[in-house]
């Protein structure tokens, strides 16, 4: 894909917690599904959106993960998040899933997929053949499943916001990474893609490119690097906010870097 390794990265100076006026951005009458929202960055995400007053479905993996995730909404004084351990590269739970919240509250306004995985330190004639399905399954299936299911809910409400998470990787190929890279890029150019698909509706597609996030597991990966360098989750969704906000209206089939110092 020679045209998406030569994409350059486009930057924006967000102010990313408040509107033009300097108030608090305000998602109260919204409804917000956070794909993976009780990770490292999922859970920034919901916690995020939480305070800013929307209703917030997260899909999760680890129940005691989601248990936390509602603690900390309690602690906030803000309405738990609905939650369901739903396989997202499963196209058929995705859907009914999807069907079952919109029949709730007979919208879904906003999409943000924080799925991800990483594998990588590894050269490509080495790496086991398991990792390229792992890999495309969790970094790039997941969102086209997810937006596949959402996207057509979006169209007949006439509005939506949709945020993937990507990652540095899917413009800055280093060794030791190649599938990771590609199933990034990968998703980059797939988000693109329904970017320019959705352009007749009222519809913003963007994605968010991270590089090395400072959670918990990426220090107990990489115990000597210098963590004041690294974006920290909730940098990163006050960045997403912003772009599901009614102020980030003009940005659409962006890639925004948020590398920190790295």
């Amino acid at each position: 894909m020679p045209a998406l390794l030569k994409r350059p990265a486009i930057h924006y100076y967000l102010d990313c917690c408040y509107d033009s006026a300097g108030e608090t951005l305000n998602f109260h009458d919204k409804v917000v599904l956070v794909a993976g929202g009780t990770g490292g960055l999922g859970r920034e995400v919901t916690v995020a959106f939480l305070e800013a007053g929307a209703r917030v479905v997260v899909t999760y993996r680890r129940a005691e993960e989601f248990a936390g995730v509602v603690s900390s909404a309690e602690r906030i004084g803000a309405t738990p998040p609905e939650g369901a351990a739903v396989d997202v590269t499963d196209a058929a739970a995705v859907e009914q899933f999807v069907a079952s919240k919109v029949a709730k509250h007979r919208r879904l306004d906003i999409l943000v997929n924080t799925v991800g995985g990483y594998a990588g330190g590894t050269n490509l004639w080495e790496v086991d053949p398991r990792t390229y399905d792992q890999m495309l399954q969790i970094n790039l299936k997941a969102g086209f499943v997810l937006a596949r299911s959402i996207v057509p809910v979006m169209i007949r409400q006439n509005r939506g916001w949709i945020v993937n998470i990507a990652s540095k990787a899917a413009l800055d190929h280093g060794a030791g990474g190649a599938l990771y890279a590609a199933s990034k890029a990968g998703a980059l150019a797939l988000f693109d893609s329904l970017a320019a698909e959705v352009k007749p509706y009222n519809i913003n597609v963007n994605s968010v490119l991270p590089s090395i996030i400072d959670t918990a597991v990426n220090r107990r990966a990489m115990p000597g690097a210098d963590f004041s360098k690294w974006p920290k989750p909730e940098e990163i969704a006050r960045v997403i906010l912003f772009l599901c906000s009614e102020e980030a209206r003009v940005i659409h089939g962006a890639a925004i870097p948020v590398y920190g110092k790295t």
